[in-house]
């Protein structure tokens, strides 16, 4: 299989900031690598080589591509264009050809039921418009047993000041809009939806927390 190219191009509100950002974002180093690193290890851990996998959200690709060999498919999913075309000539650079990069949303996908083995959603909840409905059309998407894997930045509480400045920002569409929540909401979120929480990570302060949830088989 080899990685298709772009299937939609569809204009998503909102994907204009990453379009303008994506090369620079594509350039910038991993502020955290030693956190960043420990949180693929823990995927990794779960990952077989038959598994289908998708993930929203990806970005310029490096995590799915890094995740590649371990599985037998990846979807990675995005909403900016540019974003999916960088990623698609890493992939092609990298030679690694069980990624398929689409432009599209989580909130438009519309896969099958109990499709995939793991669903990846990497910093990437907070900036979605509904938290809750992304997360429960993750859980029908994986089959029985199987996993969500998410970092997200909970802004509320020590990030509340944060608050003005972004409302400020996205108006004059200087920044992405954001949600601001709790870890504790943000639990009761995948709880809610009927995830089982097996691991739940904040490496420190003003730091995403990292949280492995799976479906009860």
């Amino acid at each position: 299989m080899t990685t298709a190219p772009i299937t939609s191009q569809k204009k998503f509100a909102g994907s204009g900031f990453w379009n303008r950002i994506a090369n620079r974002y594509a350039k910038s180093l991993v502020a955290d690598q030693e956190t960043y690193e420990r949180k693929l290890k823990i995927t990794r851990s779960h990952l077989k080589p038959h598994m289908d996998v998708m993930e929203f959200g990806c970005g310029t690709g490096s995590t799915a591509l890094i995740h590649a060999p371990f599985v037998k498919h990846i979807l990675a999913l995005d909403f900016s264009e540019q974003m999916i075309r960088i990623a698609q000539d890493k992939a092609r650079d990298q030679g690694i050809e069980n990624v398929t990069f689409m432009t599209n949303r989580i909130e438009d996908f519309d896969p099958p039921a109990h499709r995939y083995d793991a669903v990846l959603g990497m910093s990437i909840l907070h900036l979605l418009p509904d938290q809750r409905r992304a997360i429960a059309k993750t859980f029908d998407m994986l089959k029985p047993g199987g996993y969500f894997f998410s970092s997200t930045a909970c802004l509320s509480g020590e990030m509340s000041w944060f608050r003005p400045i972004i409302a400020i920002g996205s108006a004059l569409r200087l920044l992405p809009k954001v949600a601001f929540f709790t870890v504790e909401e943000l639990q009761s979120m995948l709880q809610d939806a009927g995830f089982i929480i097996e691991t739940s990570w904040k490496p420190g302060p003003r730091k995403g927390v990292f949280i492995v949830a799976k479906k009860p088989r």
